[in-house]
């Protein structure tokens, strides 16, 4: 249902270089090379000259006819490039009468362009485009020369088998023994897909809330019911991925994606194959690589709130088969959608500058080498909370307006081998990030009491180091790994300011911060391993394990400074301490046929030890470990020519020690506790490709998260039975697709989430909801024009709640319905 940007032309056990290397494509499209010419290439050292390329229509497709001086055969290596055919022609040489360039536009229906270069003194290179996908095709060796044969697919001849790289390993996705969600490249370009937000709303059991419509602070996500609401402690449930490059913590993670070529969420804990370990899951994010050619996209759009975005990336290659790279940016802003009614203007705008570059080397068909580099700079107004019962929830009365500042950059170097014996894989990534906050009085709006103001960033190191099976082993896999990690996370102002009026409010002294300054470095080792093993042909039995160990220490003081006098208010805190843990995994896959099977894992989650930087007092600073097992079936099946997906899974997640974040009798976040959750549900995900362009998607995750034994330490309530905030009990999407031969492109979208709880006591929650998007446009071969409407019935919703100050409720609400147009032209 996807174009294919596969390579079937090298078996896996071979690395192509540059664009064939081990970098797995969206979809599977190409059924197979029908003949393959053998013949060798002359000894000669003088190229052959290729004199003649003709044209000849065939009751299926088209033939390309290279005819050769003399009669000399030639031959061809194939490979993929999205909707590119291509065939390298080695020791040859273009020597056409009417010049050394050949090109034909749209000589048969779905295909776009055929075309014929010399790429080096003695190299020739034929593209072939196609208009939707790659076009079947044959080499055949000719008395004249070389015969590509290109045949017309049938209706419903996309396949939709999809390539990832889950387990560390190139498979189809139906093949890969866990709860997997794959967004290939063209489902990423037709629903607009640039956030882990937008990546969330198309996957079951998986939410990610931004703060509100504003100025994002802080993000929270939930995987399986198992959630970051606890942003106090140091490791998050889930791991983040963006170009080998691990991201944490939700004030961080309201990034913008570009450029992307698949994303795959992977839902239980991933800890035997992952250098991090992650209990909820993973969420991998892939961008598109350099490629041996020319290659631009632009892309721009319009629409109300004054959106504005534009991208651009291109590619090509510096030295021809080994030196690549490819660049890419893109800026997109908006004005505030919130009225400030006592500074009587809009609030909560947004503005974001992104960039990326990668530098691809393959010395060799063994060897590659990939240094990337991402660039993030978020400027936002302030975020803005309102009552959740408001008549207009997008209208505030701030007395000052803050901002939310946010940048990010990182940097990564991937060695990789492919050998017969083994395969090896070293990635060294940094990764820096810095967030300013200055948040307006939410108390007691219009007055002006008191303000947030934040400012922290966290350094990380990693290497990782992996050594495993060769790509075409059978029978038995294996892989072993190392991790190391370096965090140092420092809060240069964790503070409330109060003004004179807010300090009399709440019986200070004088106006001043009260502020918590702080130091927490990080030092993880981990060493991990899976073995996979098949017995007999549709039996597949692994077992994995990891052995985690992590030192960590705290540097803090409180103070409160007020403009001509300092007072300490807790005296300087210097701490230290280390855990660690052994974590299992064990599975087994069965192959009922070559379309269906299923499988069974159970699995250890972990997240260690640490220190609340933000406790005052030594009782309540150190919060535990939490560890998670995780039991889990399912199923995996697909229909009529892979044209028909369905997938299911039931998982059971036994929580000790959860990590419960608090407030405190003001109602600010400052304390953890610890509880027992018990988190059972289930995924179903449908693929379909009804009739020829017509696709459709389903998604649905339940989830019945709750505390099974939990007493709120500060209140002294039993919770137990209680929902866990930021756990919706059902997500579900379902996108209806259509794009027509003709050019007509039309995408209609439905996404819903069930009850949603904010606080342990359950007092804030959010009723069920769904959210229609839509799509229309006109595409060209190169080019397209679209309109499109988000959340087009205007739904009220929030996606943050808090009894601030209590028993108040002060929520952020989400994206009111925007519209516009946007244009793209790839090149």
């Amino acid at each position: 249902m996807q174009p294919n940007t596969s390579n079937s032309q090298f078996p896996i056990t071979q690395i192509p270089r540059l664009n064939e290397i081990d970098r797995p494509a969206t979809t599977i499209n190409i059924k197979e090379w029908l003949s393959q010419s053998s013949t060798p290439v002359p000894d000669s050292q003088s190229p052959i000259q290729i004199t003649g390329v003709r044209l000849n229509a065939t009751a299926d497709g088209i033939d390309v006819i290279l005819e050769t001086a003399e009669g000399k055969a030639i031959d061809g290596s194939t490979f993929t490039e999205g909707n590119n055919l291509i065939v390298d022609i080695p020791n040859a040489q273009l020597q056409l009468p009417e010049g050394e360039v050949f090109r034909q536009e749209n000589p048969v229906e779905g295909i776009t362009s055929i075309e014929v270069v010399n790429t080096t003194s003695g190299s020739v290179r034929v593209t072939v485009t196609g208009t939707t996908g790659v076009p079947t095709a044959s080499v055949v060796a000719s008395q004249q020369g070389l015969i590509l044969s290109l045949t017309q697919q049938p209706e419903l001849e996309e396949e939709i088998e999809i390539v990832v790289t889950a387990q560390k390993r190139p498979e189809l996705a139906q093949e890969v023994p866990l709860s997997l969600t794959v967004i290939p490249q063209q489902t990423l370009e037709d629903a607009q897909i640039d956030s882990l937000q937008e990546i969330a709303n198309n996957t079951p059991n998986f939410s990610f809330f931004p703060t509100n419509a504003g100025g994002s602070d802080f993000s929270y996500y939930s995987i399986r019911g198992l959630n970051n609401f606890n942003f106090l402690v140091s490791q998050d449930s889930a791991g983040f991925y963006i170009d080998d490059v691990p991201f944490d913590f939700g004030a961080f993670l309201d990034l913008g994606l570009l450029d992307l070529e698949r994303v795959e969420v992977l839902r239980g804990p991933q800890s035997t194959l992952y250098g991090r370990s992650s209990p909820a899951g993973v969420v991998n994010i892939v961008s598109r690589g350099p490629t041996n050619f020319p290659e631009l996209r632009i892309a721009g759009g319009y629409g109300n709130y004054n959106f504005r975005e534009a991208q651009l990336s291109y590619s090509n290659a510096i030295i021809p088969d080994r030196l690549a790279f490819r660049l890419a940016g893109a800026y997109r802003a908006r004005d505030g959608v919130f009225e400030n009614e006592t500074l009587d203007r809009t609030v909560g705008e947004r503005e974001e500058l992104l960039g990326r570059a990668q530098l691809l080397w393959t010395p060799s068909r063994e060897w590659n080498v990939s240094f990337n580099t991402y660039v993030n700079d978020t400027n936002d107004g302030d975020p803005v909370f309102t009552r959740q019962d408001a008549d207009d929830p997008f209208e505030t009365f701030k007395a000052v307006d803050g901002f939310v500042r946010l940048n990010s950059n990182t940097q990564a170097l991937r060695v990789g081998y492919n050998g017969t014996d083994f395969r090896a894989t070293s990635i060294t990534a940094r990764r820096f990030s810095n967030q300013e906050v200055l948040s307006g009085d939410s108390f007691a709006p219009p007055l002006d009491l008191a303000r947030s103001v934040i400012d922290f960033d966290s350094t990380v190191w990693t290497q990782e180091i992996r050594l495993q099976s060769p790509a075409n082993a059978d029978r038995f896999k294996w892989l072993i790994g190392g991790y190391y990690e370096s965090r140092a996370f420092n809060v240069e102002n964790d503070a409330f300011e109060y003004t004179a009026l807010g300090a009399a409010q709440f019986g200070l002294p004088s106006a001043g911060q009260n502020r918590v300054i702080a130091e927490q470095d990080r030092n993880t080792y981990a060493v991990f391993g899976q073995i996979d093993y098949k017995p007999i042909d549709p039996l597949t039995l692994f077992v994995g394990l990891r052995y985690e160990t992590s030192n960590y220490d705290l540097d803090r003081r409180r103070i409160f400074e007020a403009a001509d006098s300092v007072t300490i208010l807790n005296p300087r805190i210097q701490t230290e301490d280390s855990s660690s843990e052994v974590i299992p995994r064990f599975g087994l896959q069965y192959r009922f046929s070559p379309n269906a099977m299923a499988y069974a894992t159970v699995a250890k989650g972990y997240r260690p030890s640490g220190f609340n930087y933000r406790a005052d007092t030594e009782d309540i600073r150190r919060y535990q470990e939490e560890k998670t097992w995780t039991y889990e079936v399912g199923m995996k099946s697909s229909w009529f020519g892979d044209r028909l997906t369905a997938n299911l899974s039931f998982f059971h997640n036994d929580v000790d020690g959860y990590q419960v974040l608090l407030v405190d009798d003001f109602g600010f976040f400052r304390n953890i506790a610890s509880a027992d959750v018990n988190a059972t549900g289930l995924e179903f995900e449908l693929g379909a490709q009804v009739a020829r362009g017509l696709d459709i998607t389903a998604g649905v995750g339940y989830v019945d998260s709750q505390f099974a034994r939990y007493r709120n330490p500060l209140l002294g309530s039993d919770f137990s039975d209680n929902r866990v905030p930021f756990a919706p009990d059902l997500t579900y999407n379902l996108a209806l697709q259509y794009r027509s031969p003709g050019g007509i492109f039309a995408r209609a979208e439905l996404r819903g989430y069930g009850t949603t709880y904010f606080d342990d006591a359950n007092q804030v929650k959010q009723d069920p909801y769904a959210i229609v998007n839509l799509r229309l446009g006109y595409e060209w071969p190169n080019y397209g024009i679209y309109v499109f409407a988000n959340n087009l019935f205007d739904t009220r919703y929030i996606t943050s709640g808090f009894q601030f100050p209590p028993p108040n409720v002060t929520a952020g609400f989400g994206e009111p319905v925007t519209y516009g147009f946007q244009v793209r032209a790839n090149f």
